[in-house]
């Protein structure tokens, strides 16, 4: 027995400590889309979203999706179909027409500069551009319906000139189908990149119309520079049935108003106001410097008749035109603009 002991203690040598595994490397970061100089006059850079960061490859693929058609029900449109460089990046139509040729019933408005809008639509019913961009994809601009929008996200995500970006750009596993987020946030993070600022130089008209804007035509105070709106809303006197804002917040108090658009390309985006019934930007400079419709008990107090001249309306139109952008969104593919009336 003893012997026995004596063997196997002699055999079984000291305890072997097994070598640990080594820990597996972080996954680096996603590199960050550099920050470029915000343009002349604008406050710094759009804010990015939250838990959307604007990455190259994120933005590269908004651009794409964008332009494409196939995101809608019938493929007749996407977002680039209604906010086109010939006509200011907004349709050139009264009201929008969607997906199937469904009449919408308000105004496409131009893009630029929409990051720093603190809520989306002429009623100020979407928080930031993602929400946005949802509710134009599953509603009447693009017509898929909120039933379809995972169907439709997966089969846009399937091409085979999508799967690899969107794998990449959102970290995906092998076989995961790609989400209506996904779609969403690719786009916002390309509207962010759509920057417009002030004009390096201006008439001796575009001037003096400035020195109007700001002081006797009262414009500024709810154009206000840079982006040329307070992203507030105001009951201009236009009536009819579309209560605006009232539909949003359900305050009577709101009924009749809608956000203050941008005078940005303003001179390239008519016909103007959130159903298009103004046809000509002096049309629209004059019903405001006349104080909007003093008939309508719903007129905003800061509306008041200004008593600008023939000339002076001149000016300020020559100012409004020195507000283009500068800037082109890069067209790919066949983005399918829609016609006009």
């Amino acid at each position: 027995m003893s012997v026995t002991l004596l063997v196997l203690a002699a055999c079984s040598g000291p305890a072997v400590t097994p070598t640990p595994e080594p820990a597996p490397e972080p996954a680096p970061a996603p590199t960050m889309a550099p920050a470029p100089a915000a343009p002349a006059g604008l406050p710094g850079l759009p804010p990015k979203g939250t838990g959307n960061p604007p990455t190259p490859d994120k933005i590269t693929l908004g651009h794409a999706l964008f332009m494409d058609p196939r995101l809608s029900a019938d493929g007749s449109r996407g977002c680039y179909s209604c906010h086109v460089n010939e006509r200011g990046n907004a349709d050139g139509r009264a009201t929008a027409l969607g997906a199937m040729d469904k009449p919408l019933p308000r105004n496409t408005p131009t893009i630029w500069n929409v990051g720093y809008l603190t809520s989306l639509y002429w009623d100020g019913r979407a928080a930031n551009l993602e929400a946005q961009a949802m509710g134009a994809w599953k509603g009447g601009n693009m017509g898929v319906g909120a039933d379809n929008l995972a169907a439709k996200a997966a089969e846009i995500g399937a091409l085979p000139e999508y799967a690899a970006q969107f794998a990449s750009v959102f970290h995906l596993e092998a076989g995961a189908a790609v989400e209506p987020n996904h779609v969403v946030q690719a786009i916002a993070a390309f509207e962010r990149t759509l920057l417009c600022g002030d004009p390096d130089t201006m008439s001796e008209a575009a001037a003096r119309g400035k020195a109007v804007f700001q002081s006797k035509g009262r414009c500024i105070t709810c154009h206000t520079p840079p982006l040329y709106t307070d992203n507030l809303f105001h009951n201009i006197g236009l009536g009819g049935a579309d209560i605006g804002r009232g539909k949003v917040t359900g305050d009577q108090a709101d009924n009749g108003k809608f956000r203050t658009p941008t005078l940005r390309n303003a001179a390239d985006t008519a016909p103007y106001f959130h159903d298009g019934r103004i046809e000509t930007l002096e049309e629209a400079v004059r019903y405001m410097a006349g104080g909007g419709n003093a008939d309508d008990p719903g007129n905003d107090p800061l509306l008041a008749p200004t008593g600008l001249d023939d000339a002076e309306i001149a000016d300020l139109i020559a100012f409004i035109e020195s507000l283009r952008c500068e800037g082109t969104i890069e067209v790919t593919g066949d983005p399918k603009p829609v016609p006009i009336d």
